[in-house]
């Protein structure tokens, strides 16, 4: 028997736990574009409430508490920091908002054409060879198979096995590129911490739904580095011009040591490229589209698409003469291009890298 137990209804109780997951929301937010400045984060909350934009019976200080509580930051160094478990949190809850904002049924395309081992059932069938699982078995078209075999009667023999062919998942192995040049913040308007939130999400997704697929995180500015997932919360744009090729250069050097069947480069940029190596020396030029930097560039897209790596480039802006470039590196490469905003960013990438592991994308 089942019992249901009825209590008096807790409005406070409940107002709290909303007040709570508002506050996190937005403490999550912040503490992204100031990137990963705890103490900084908690500043602009009190000056949002003393503005009349956050509630004034928001308890702030009760909110920091609840915070150092859960040990999602931490006053170890003296001031306030966040934790391990205060990192691991953003890349789940960032995750969730994302996939929330897609539609439904985009979550979960792991596939490619060719028919393998594991996967999801196809309705087409084969004769079932010695040591395959037999879970697969079709039962339908076995049965079927004894009975033309041995008319009336219901012997199944070896040979009248049939087993579903099945969608072959396959792996992936991507590199992310962000541009932290100062145009990614120019004119105050913020793209950097809505690609940061891509970077984090996308990390968490493969962490724990598809462990066998790679992500490489890459800033580039004035030049292109590798960083760890752990660091993105503290990175910003800074006064750096865009150095394109550096940046596809650096990805596809990872990548060409990977033996995933599917390996892409995921390119959000707002800007052009404006700088390029040379002679050990940054050449750069941030007015308008310099001739050199942009031959050098798309030889890189070139020599990538020689590697079977897949550029998919993001494009912040609508530009005509940037929009241009683009669509010209897209064809060189045979990649990709979307031209996004940065609130619209998040669904864009992730819609993209579930559907293209449908196939292998290598030329």
């Amino acid at each position: 028997m089942i019992a249901f137990r009825y209590e008096a209804f807790d409005a406070e109780f409940l107002r709290r736990i909303k007040e709570l997951a508002s506050l996190m929301a937005l403490f999550q937010h912040l503490l992204l574009q100031a990137n990963g400045d705890v103490e900084r984060t908690l500043q602009y909350m009190k000056r949002l409430q003393q503005k009349g934009y956050l509630d004034p019976k928001a308890d702030l200080e009760r909110f920091r508490r609840s915070l150092e509580d859960e040990k999602i930051i931490s006053q170890e160094h003296g001031f306030p920091t966040l934790t391990r478990k205060g990192e691991a949190m953003i890349r789940r809850d960032t995750l969730d908002r994302i996939f929330n904002n897609l539609r439904r049924g985009a979550f979960g395309e792991h596939r490619t054409p060719q028919a393998g081992e594991g996967g999801e059932r196809l309705p087409e069938t084969r004769p079932y060879a010695f040591g395959e699982d037999v879970s697969g078995i079709d039962v339908q078209r076995t049965l079927h198979n004894s009975l033309l075999r041995t008319g009336a009667e219901l012997r199944i023999g070896e040979q009248d096995l049939e087993v579903n062919e099945r969608e072959h998942q396959t792996s992936c192995a991507t590199v992310l590129l962000l541009d932290i040049s100062h145009s990614m913040i120019l004119y105050g308007e913020d793209r950097i911490t809505p690609a940061k939130k891509v970077a984090l999400a996308m990390a968490e997704l493969i962490q724990t739904k598809y462990p066998k697929d790679a992500l490489h995180v890459c800033l580039f500015g004035d030049d292109a580095v590798e960083v760890s997932v752990a660091r993105l919360p503290y990175v910003g744009a800074g006064p750096y011009h865009t150095n394109t090729r550096a940046a596809l250069q650096l990805a596809r050097r990872i990548l060409v040591k990977k033996k995933h069947p599917n390996r892409q480069v995921f390119m959000i940029t707002d800007g052009k490229p404006s700088a390029i190596h040379e002679n050990g020396k940054l050449y750069k030029n941030p007015f308008g589209l310099d001739r050199k930097i942009v031959a050098r560039t798309l030889e890189e897209a070139a020599t990538c698409r020689r590697n079977n790596i897949v550029i998919t480039t993001f494009m912040l802006t609508e530009d005509p003469t940037l929009v241009d470039f683009v669509n010209t590196l897209t064809q060189v490469n045979r990649g990709r291009a979307y031209f996004s905003s940065a609130e619209n960013l998040g669904g864009s990438v992730f819609v993209d890298y579930l559907r293209n592991r449908k196939k292998k994308i290598g030329h």
